[in-house]
């Protein structure tokens, strides 16, 4: 193209997409500090309608608790993205059960809870355990790793196992402390990642840890630089005509019109490889691109953070004992995994029900001794015994594959523990077998999470924002890059 047409792209493509690509650069920063905003919340209220929780949807309820207390009071707990709450078997009112909990949304995201024998309650936040001591929930220290965080927590007997993203950890009876256990590596297992794993983290500078975070966070603040020195380069002209017009001085808008131009030319020319680097893998996390990425996987890049001594960093999901079988069971990222004991070597397991590559949410068994299993993939009812898999809600028989990210049903969570009710949730849509009371649609979402929304685009357009917005709009802001290093380097030329 000529150098002209260049420069039409550049500041029509950059009018046009600036006030996204200043969103993509604060919501980034934030996501790459999840645990330094995690006591900031932001009220529903101001939200848009869809992201008010309705008929226990968005995660709400992820399980329940059926639990005697030291009375001999039966109550159930439901539990979820907006913490604790306690009710009777005929959910006839909700009570908030968050006392002692930080005050942070992301902080009360309960992944589960458990009661040992002895009656203690005990519940895993992905940021915390905490014990129940009768009146408030105290947190219990965990020998966590930086950046660890909690995914599932099961009782067995007296052993209480919690379930890290990375490691696991164990406490007999009198729970007095925790052992971390490093899962074993399986017989002839191949560490291997998924290129997008690797894209994403290298979008974020978690790849390289804590400086390649500060230095994608460097580049977000010089695309905000870029942005507004674009802007103000477009403006200013218009404000010294209307001036000039008026038979007013302009020497000071012709100043900063000609600082605008040098530090927007200085600051694109010698950023342009991170900022192209950036821009374009983050264009990459979305369909279509997203597609080849996770079905292709790689070793892990030497040196860098997935080059980990554990082979399980990152990978472990949720653990149950199963009574029937007589072993432990291990969700993680690459399948299903059988141990004779915590400290065991992992067996792959064969014939799993198909997971969502976001994980379970849903792992119990039913009446009958099978295993209920659901996801963002569906609802599936697991006969270990048999080695058959059954789509919960239509009976037939399921493939043995991964599951889509989202399949038909959503499940986002399960309770069996009311009064001639089963609820199955859906992520979207909730469940109808149990009312939710209306002071839960505005519980606080967390900053991180709402940053989320913005970087992905559903704020804006809602859920098909995940296919189309940062394919077009991401897209756009590449092109834009793009455009203004063509047009300088025809002006070097």
């Amino acid at each position: 193209m000529k150098r002209i047409t260049w420069r039409k792209h550049h500041k029509w493509f950059g009018l046009l997409f600036c006030f996204f690509m200043l969103m993509f650069c604060w919501s980034g920063i934030v996501l790459n500090h999840r645990e330094a905003v995690a006591d900031i919340n932001v009220s529903r209220k101001w939200l848009p309608a869809g992201y008010r929780f309705d008929a226990w949807n968005g995660g709400l309820l992820r399980g329940t608790l059926r639990y005697t207390d030291k009375d001999s009071v039966v109550h159930i707990l439901a539990y979820g993205a907006a913490g604790i709450w306690r009710t009777d078997t005929a959910a006839s009112a909700f009570a908030d059960f968050n006392e002692g909990l930080p005050q942070g949304a992301d902080y009360r995201s309960m992944k589960g809870i458990v009661q040992t024998p002895d009656g203690t309650l005990y519940a895993a936040g992905q940021f915390g355990l905490y014990r129940h001591d009768g009146t408030a929930w105290i947190e219990i220290p965990l020998p966590l790793d930086e950046g660890e965080r909690l995914s599932d927590i099961t009782v067995r007997g007296d052993t209480l196992v919690v379930a890290g993203r990375s490691y696991l950890y164990l406490s007999t009876s009198p729970h007095a402390g925790f052992r971390k256990i490093q899962v074993k590596v399986p017989d002839g297992y191949e560490p291997r990642v998924t290129l997008f794993r690797t894209v994403w983290m290298l979008h974020s500078g978690e790849l390289f840890g804590t400086a390649g975070k500060l230095v994608v966070d460097a580049v977000a603040v010089v695309l905000v630089l870029l942005c507004l020195t674009g802007l103000a380069y477009w403006l200013l002209p218009k404000d010294m005509r209307r001036r000039h017009r008026h038979g007013r001085h302009t020497e000071g808008e012709a100043r900063w019109t000609r600082l605008s131009l040098l530090w927007h030319d200085k600051l694109g020319r010698t950023t342009i490889i991170l900022t192209l680097l950036v821009a374009v893998t983050g264009w990459c996390l979305r369909p279509p691109a997203m597609i080849p990425l996770a079905l292709t996987k790689t070793p892990a890049l030497p040196g860098t953070s997935l080059d980990s001594p554990n082979l399980w960093h990152d990978k472990l999901r949720m653990v149950r004992y199963d009574d029937m079988c007589g072993d432990w069971l291990l969700s993680t990222s690459e399948g299903f995994y059988s141990l004779a004991s915590p400290d065991a070597v992992p067996v792959k397991v064969e014939e799993t029900p198909p997971v969502s590559v976001m994980g379970l949410n849903v792992w119990q068994k039913d009446k009958q001794g099978n295993w209920l299993v659901g996801s963002f993939s569906g609802l599936f009812v697991w006969d270990r015994q048999q080695g058959r898999v059954t789509d919960y809600f239509t009976g037939e028989e399921a493939e043995d594959t991964a599951g889509p990210p989202f399949g038909k049903f959503a499940v986002s969570g399960y309770s069996a523990d009311f009064k001639g009710k089963e609820c199955v949730v859906e992520y979207y849509e909730g469940t109808d077998a149990l009312a939710q009371p209306g002071e839960l649609s505005t519980q606080p979402m967390s900053l991180w999470n709402f940053a989320l929304e913005v970087h992905s685009g559903r704020v804006f357009i809602g859920s098909v924002a995940t296919y189309v917005f940062v394919f077009l709009v991401g897209g756009g802001c590449v092109w834009c890059l793009w455009t203004g290093y063509r047009v300088r380097k025809g002006n070097k030329q």
